[in-house]
């Protein structure tokens, strides 16, 4: 990497959500969405260094609260179907190419900078072109994610490893499935990872994405990251801890009440 091309950290930052619009100007805890996902990126900013961040909006009244909040906002193409797309518009449109481009999505408040930063990490040090994190399910944890999938079963992906830490497969299954729970059990920790809805690319990896149509599982499964799988590329997986405030992302006016409850109970995370 040289200064002439900083990695990137991209918020896309949509306007137009079907069940809670205006969402990244919405108040969480006194701080507006948007306010709180580009604090944790300007954070992980300076924990890598040599990395920049921008909001991807289509909409003039996000992109006016993110100058004042001093970010760097670009306006994209409202027919972007993605993050990812929009991820990609705003990479395009930087001074220079970036060599590595972090897509945090603007409804994502409680994903820590350390672990945004961790990413970025991974792809300077490794050998692949994509990295996301996961995190190794406790027990009790593992039993709520499955109550929680007999009302909601494409809710919460997990994550099959190699023994490099890539990634094998991911599902909206929980796998692996496994014989003689009773005995595992006696561990603390299952072995099931879950997987953080974040993703990091080369951009390489970026440009072959979004010119690739869908791939027949990640359309089957609803996910993304299996069009890498399905063409060879390799997926690196971040272990890191699981988010104490528990949702990773605001969607609908619940999750905002949710999001509100944790705050007063485990305190403001917003890095200062």
């Amino acid at each position: 990497m040289t200064a002439d091309n900083p990695d990137l950290i991209v918020v896309p930052a949509r306007y137009g959500s079907t069940r809670l619009p205006g969402k990244p100007l919405l108040p969480l805890a006194g701080r507006t969405l948007l306010e709180r996902v580009v604090a944790n990126a300007q954070q992980a900013a300076r924990l890598t260094g040599g990395c920049e961040v921008v909001v991807a909006t289509d909409d003039r009244r996000i992109a006016d609260h993110a100058h004042e909040l001093e970010a760097v906002a670009v306006l994209t193409d409202a027919s972007l179907d993605s993050g990812t797309a929009r991820a990609h518009a705003a990479a395009l449109r930087q001074k220079t190419s970036p060599r590595r481009v972090i897509c945090l999505q603007g409804d994502a408040p409680f994903i820590a900078p350390p672990t945004i930063a961790s990413l970025l990490e991974i792809l300077r040090n490794g050998d692949a072109q994509v990295a996301t994190p996961v995190y190794q399910l406790d027990w009790p944890r593992l039993d709520r994610l499955r109550e929680h999938k007999l009302v909601a079963p494409f809710s919460g992906t997990t994550c099959l490893r190699d023994a490099q830490g890539h990634a094998l497969w991911f599902s909206k299954n929980i796998l692996p499935a496994m014989r003689d729970e009773d005995t595992l059990r006696k561990a603390e920790k299952s072995p099931v990872w879950q997987h953080m809805g974040l993703y990091a690319y080369t951009m390489e990896a970026l440009d072959w994405f979004v010119e690739q149509p869908p791939g027949t599982y990640e359309v089957l499964e609803g996910l993304e990251q299996l069009r890498f799988l399905e063409h060879g590329w390799k997926i690196a997986t971040a272990p890191v801890e699981p988010q104490a405030h528990g949702l990773s992302g605001i969607d609908t006016p619940a999750d905002l009440a949710l999001a509100e409850e944790a705050i007063a109970k485990l305190g403001d995370p917003f890095p200062v």
